[in-house]
């Protein structure tokens, strides 16, 4: 799934921002690129809406803002790898780098979560996750999250 979801223009190995907020919105350029996203305004709120109501930073350096939302038709994702330690009240109360954007319509829930679940899976492995945080290009970024 994410060989059908990402593309080079979703992905970054060099996510500007300083803190949550400005990593979401940063986030959200990202995913509005995909063209998918009809108004990233209401985007950008459920995603804010969402987080305020439950931080989606995981553990190991990993965080996942998402949201359902009337914005897109289809599901959307992004990839981006901050060169800054982000705080975003992760579970494990560790900064994260390694953010995952995804956006979904409310009347959906399969390609949602079969996405988060393939990503999740993906980003479990040690490995894998210090050869994203190496990742010189955002080539070599999505080739890594792909193959």
């Amino acid at each position: 799934m994410l060989k059908e979801t990402l593309n080079i223009d979703l992905v970054t190995t060099d996510l500007p921002g300083k803190d949550k907020n400005e990593i979401i919105r940063a986030l959200m350029d990202l995913i509005c690129k995909s063209g998918k996203v009809k108004d990233p305004e209401m985007a950008l709120d459920d995603v804010l809406t969402h987080e305020t109501g439950m931080s989606t930073g995981m553990e190991q350096g990993i965080a996942i803002p998402h949201a359902k939302s009337d914005a897109v038709d289809e599901l959307v994702a992004c990839v981006g790898i901050s060169r800054r330690k982000i705080d975003f009240e992760s579970l494990d109360r560790k900064p994260a780098q390694i953010f995952v954007m995804t956006l979904s319509p409310r009347d959906g829930t399969g390609p949602h979560v079969q996405f988060l679940a393939e990503i999740s899976r993906l980003l479990k492995d040690a490995k894998l996750r210090k050869k994203l945080l190496k990742a010189q290009t955002d080539e070599e970024l999505l080739a890594i999250l792909t193959s």
